[in-house]
């Protein structure tokens, strides 16, 4: 459900260039196009607080207030971003490998960052 929101308007008002979904936090790069980073933040957190608050019938917050961002200066910071990002789960020793983690962008890559 998470992935979902995140991928639903990728190419319109932004592009994802790499994301992983932990047990208690998101990381996303994404390449902003046409709205405000605040404005898409806001709305992946509001669609997915309210249906995992439904899934997990509970009420009330569901996120911190704030997010942290960082402005990507080239390319080599984007692809050690990239790697983060998608190495976050082995880190956590939640997998071997982050193409086996299946709530991320690197299953989905055919080369390795």
């Amino acid at each position: 459900m998470a992935e979902g929101a995140l991928r639903h308007f990728n190419g319109e008002g932004y592009q994802l260039l790499a994301w992983v979904i932990m047990p208690n936090h998101v990381h996303v790069l994404a390449r902003v196009c046409q709205w405000p980073l605040a404005q898409i933040v806001q709305s992946w957190k509001r669609f997915i607080a309210r249906e995992a608050n439904k899934i997990l019938k509970r009420e009330g917050s569901f996120w911190e207030r704030e997010y942290w961002d960082t402005y990507m200066r080239d390319a080599d910071q984007l692809v050690r971003a990239c790697r983060y990002i998608e190495r976050n789960p082995v880190k956590a020793r939640l997998a071997t490998d982050a193409k086996a983690w299946p709530w991320s962008s690197a299953r989905l890559r055919s080369a390795d960052l």
